[in-house]
């Protein structure tokens, strides 16, 4: 299949030259413009569909693929984003991934008119990444990141597992269970790695039953915390990998007439707003910056989208930061 870059090849262009003939052919002068449209032709090129969703002229809107929506975390990234964007005079269309069906969430964006898109809701090697790399479609990836780079901020997750599985272990703790989703993602694949890193470290077996994925809704939690309820071998403490998780954990655990931390010590992670409420304070991991990190990704994309020349690529990873509250203690 011909790409972008083929194209770049056979007319003596860069890419971005190619990206601009295609959305933004005013920008390009006339000599650069015949070559590039010969090399297409001789090549029997054809832009793919996201290309051809968009228009030449700006729109001054973005779209934003964000995690699922009964993850607060994303909740509080989208209104980051979208309160920046309209500062900036930019209108936001928001999409939430619907259980990891990206190409459904896609479907509809392509529908739109937009200049840009920030995403967090992208696999490791989701082929969504080089369509939108050989459209030459301005866009920013946050919290997870494809494996081929591109503009990205995240938090260092294998650290953030790390830190959070060495804390539940200085306190006694040696029956650590993990709960995440998929590993298809950055996110869960690092933390988990993370969390296997910690225990082998310290020799502290590594038990299969105690490593639960689940699809990261409400239901999925419960019944991997009813899972390790069941075995012998119960685990006294929980890397619950996202705070949403980790306040599932939580309730069903105190439903269950379980006290937080006596019975099970708990440490999720994003550190969203919730945590620090007096009634939860839930200990967890968060980004050691002032800044959040939907506000690093949204800074970015419009500085790509605005900018004449393309600007230098942002592939930032934050450092991890643990906070001790109430949910963790002691092994009893």
């Amino acid at each position: 299949m011909v790409s972008s870059k083929d194209v770049a090849k056979a007319a003596g262009v860069s890419q971005p030259t190619v990206s601009r003939v295609l959305n933004d052919p005013t920008k390009v002068n006339q000599e650069t413009l015949d070559k590039v449209e010969k090399a297409m032709k001789e090549l029997n090129y054809r832009p793919n569909l996201i290309a051809r969703s968009l228009k030449q002229q700006k729109t001054k809107s973005i779209a934003l693929i964000s995690g699922p929506l009964h993850n607060s975390f994303f909740v509080d990234t989208t209104t980051t984003i979208v309160n920046y964007a309209k500062e900036h005079g930019y209108h936001t269309f928001v999409y939430f991934e619907d259980q990891g069906d990206n190409l459904s969430v896609y479907d509809e964006v392509l529908k739109q008119q937009v200049d840009g898109i920030i995403l967090s809701s992208i696999f490791i090697d989701d082929p969504i990444y080089k369509e939108l790399e050989a459209a030459g479609v301005p866009f920013v990836m946050f919290n997870r990141k494809h494996q081929d780079g591109g503009n990205y901020v995240e938090i260092d997750n294998h650290r953030a597992g790390e830190l959070a599985t060495n804390h539940l272990l200085k306190l006694g703790h040696t029956k650590i269970a993990w709960i995440g989703g998929p590993t298809y993602t950055s996110t869960f694949h690092g933390r988990l790695g993370g969390y296997q890193a910690a225990m082998k470290a310290t020799n502290n077996e590594v038990v299969p039953e105690w490593i639960k994925q689940v699809d990261t809704t409400e239901e999925s939690v419960i019944q991997a915390v009813d899972e390790l309820l069941l075995l012998n071998n119960k685990p006294t403490a929980i890397f619950a990998t996202t705070d949403s998780m980790a306040l599932d954990c939580q309730n069903y655990l105190m439903q269950m007439g379980y006290r937080i931390p006596d019975n099970f010590s708990i440490c999720g992670m994003d550190n969203i707003n919730i945590t620090a409420h007096e009634a939860i304070q839930l200990s967890t991991i968060t980004h050691d910056s002032k800044k959040p990190m939907g506000l690093y990704a949204i800074e970015h994309l419009i500085t790509m989208i605005e900018a004449e020349e393309t600007p230098p690529a942002m592939q930032l990873t934050l450092e991890p930061k643990l906070i001790i509250r109430e949910t963790t203690g002691p092994k009893r």
